[in-house]
């Protein structure tokens, strides 16, 4: 079997194309969090603190004439983005282990004829 041959079968297995999948909805989703946060929850926050905005937080380690930011506020606001996507994969996840929670199971089958039998055999045979 040839290397082509061998990465064909590994990549068109199921588990690789479901992983490629998520990690694709994943990244979009936290791009649609990001624009969720930076667009509608972040302006009213800024909004009720006077006009300043969190993402231009920071403190200045250097001098006038060569200034050194540390911006803080850029990482609150990543830490709000993934307080989100966090919450938001808890309760899906949640959701889908109540869903296959509540799935009825599987009556177990009756054992078959030869083996009540062999107990009933069995049974018999221990009372002697």
């Amino acid at each position: 079997m040839g290397m082509i041959d061998e990465f064909k079968e590994f990549a068109l297995k199921g588990n690789v194309v479901d992983l490629a999948v998520g990690v694709i909805i994943g990244a979009a989703f936290g791009k649609v969090v990001s624009a969720l946060v930076e667009s509608v929850l972040m302006p009213p926050i800024s909004f009720l603190m006077s006009g300043v905005d969190v993402k231009d937080w920071g403190v200045n380690l250097g001098t006038a004439a060569k200034p050194v930011l540390i911006k803080y506020g850029a990482f609150l606001q990543s830490l709000i983005d993934f307080a989100i996507i966090a919450f938001v994969l808890f309760a899906v996840i949640k959701a889908m282990n109540k869903m296959k929670k509540s799935a009825p199971a599987a009556a177990a089958a009756p054992p078959p004829a030869s083996e009540i039998y062999l107990k009933e055999i069995r049974d018999a045979l221990v009372k002697k």
